[in-house]
């Protein structure tokens, strides 16, 4: 009997630390397809407005339709998760983004592509905050939780940077709709996968969604990005302008009103009033909106002013996508010594030294200067970035309001990215004033990156004086905040309660 013991447990622990890992690899393949689906269709923009005669505005709603569902409709996707059940959340919302890339595949007109794309994000809006939410579930907070938060951004970094290349790929040897099926073998796997591997979780009591805040908010960030958008060919003083902008900005007032007064918030305003939470979603929001728009616009100077093919852009951002892996895996250890306020800032300085550079572009720019070494520095410094953010929302949360919190984070980040390309592309446009010359047109990017580097450095000096300092995460990512948890228990009581598959 006490030789027994000695014999038995190592095989537990080892189906222990497999289902870990398998619940881990679920969650950053999710992450993975609904990130990539940010930026896969970029270099297949071109062949899609051949083919389905869309727009120019038309081409930006390609991704903005995608971007504004998955951020108006992920806080409503993380409390669904937090109250129906992670597994149960995550299951719907790969069904739907899988349903949706197969509809996309096949669209025959371009209201069609557009439909798609917008239940594209719903389904990613669902599933995302899911994979975060069971990640740290699964993993006990501290170093480990530290390195799987890294290995998942590490993941939705690669799969926004792997974008391009997959999606030239596909449209060189293929076709642009290819960049929407592939998404449907690899969605089946996963939802086989997370049948059998993922167990069902929940934090908090049942409790009434806020359907109304969700339509309110993804109405709110919509309307919003459209004004932005009728800038390009209306101005910032036509009625076509102001009326969408001022309605925008009217529905995400109105949306704040209703969850202050509202029995169960889809956004509790009081999650808020945690320093951590607060300071990094807005450091968050203001990453994504200046490096969101990189992608786009790498893509079309490539091919635009370029000459490249979709393959071509595709390989040409090669570097740029292994840089912004490698720093958001290199991002924890490195965080372990400096701090997470202290490599936040370095990353997005680092960030922003290269959109600097990259606003020296011009119409007979090499390679090398051009396109490869700044678009290094670019993403690299968002990974660095990324991931001591998102750990030090994440510190900040309630057991009970770990899927608000990770929904809310990525959120910030997309939320961001949609309505900083509305921007981005309306000062483009507005220095190129319909040009069709090749030096005006990269021009206009060239003032594109040059914006995106000053609200780089405008956020760094924000974090400087606004993110907690290194005691709020330690080494490992403790709680930044007991304050977050309306309990006032120390961190090490929360564990726990996010780890165990019944919270």
């Amino acid at each position: 009997m006490v030789d027994a013991s000695p014999h038995e447990q190592p095989p537990a622990r080892s189906r222990s630390r497999t289902r870990t890992w398998a619940v881990v690899a679920a969650a950053c393949t999710g992450q993975f397809l609904v990130v990539l689906d940010v930026s896969v269709v970029n270099v297949a923009l071109p062949s899609m407005r051949t083919d389905l005669g869309l727009s120019a505005p038309g081409l930006q709603w390609v991704v903005n339709a995608y971007s504004i569902a998955f951020a108006g409709f992920m806080l409503l996707g993380g409390r669904a998760a937090d109250i129906y059940g992670r597994k149960r959340m995550f299951l719907t919302g790969i069904g739907l983004f899988t349903v949706a890339s197969l509809a996309g595949g096949f669209a025959q007109e371009g209201w069609q592509l557009l439909a798609a794309r917008a239940g594209q994000g719903l389904g990613a809006a669902v599933l995302s905050p899911a994979t975060l939410t069971i990640l740290t579930a699964a993993v006990p907070e501290g170093p480990a939780r530290t390195r799987a938060i890294g290995t998942w951004m590490a993941v939705g970094a690669g799969g926004g940077a792997a974008g391009g290349l997959i999606g030239g790929v596909l449209t060189d040897t293929l076709s642009w709709r290819w960049v929407l099926l592939i998404n449907v073998p690899i969605g089946a796997l996963v939802i086989a996968g997370a049948a059998v591997w993922l167990a069902e979780g929940r934090a908090g009591d049942r409790r009434r969604v806020d359907l109304l805040g969700a339509v309110l908010v993804t109405a709110g960030l919509a309307t919003t990005a459209y004004g932005i958008v009728q800038t390009e060919a209306e101005g910032w003083t036509a009625a076509a302008t102001l009326v969408p902008l001022l309605g925008g900005l009217a529905l995400l007032g109105l949306f704040v009103l209703v969850e202050a007064r509202a029995a169960a918030p889809l956004m509790p305003l009081r999650v808020l009033g945690v320093r951590a939470v607060s300071a990094a979603n807005v450091s968050m929001l203001l990453l994504g909106s200046a490096t969101f728009g990189m992608w786009y616009f790498m893509t079309v100077y490539a091919q635009n002013v370029l000459g490249y093919t979709p393959l071509q852009a595709g390989l040409a951002l090669l570097p740029t996508s292994v840089a912004v892996f490698a720093g958001s895996k290199a991002a924890p250890r490195i965080m372990a010594r400096t701090g997470a306020k202290t490599l936040a800032v370095t990353g997005v300085l680092v960030a922003a030294a290269g959109f600097g550079w990259q606003s020296t572009m011009d119409v007979d720019g090499s390679y090398l200067t051009s396109v490869c070494l700044p678009g290094v520095l670019m993403m690299a410094g968002a990974g660095l970035a990324s991931t001591p953010l998102a750990t030090l929302a994440t510190s900040g949360a309630a057991p009970g309001d770990a899927g608000l919190v990770s929904g809310l984070v990525n959120t910030s980040r997309t939320m961001g990215g949609a309505l900083g390309l509305a921007v981005l592309s309306t000062v483009a446009a507005a220095r190129t004033a319909g040009s069709g010359d090749a030096a005006e047109i990269t021009a206009g990017y060239a003032l594109a990156f040059r914006t995106s580097a000053l609200v780089l450095v405008a956020s760094a000096v924000m974090m400087l004086l606004w993110l907690p300092g290194r005691g709020a995460t330690g080494s490992g990512g403790s709680p930044a905040t007991r304050a977050g948890s309306g309990a006032g228990r120390p961190g090490k009581e929360t564990a726990p309660a996010l780890h165990s598959p019944e919270a």
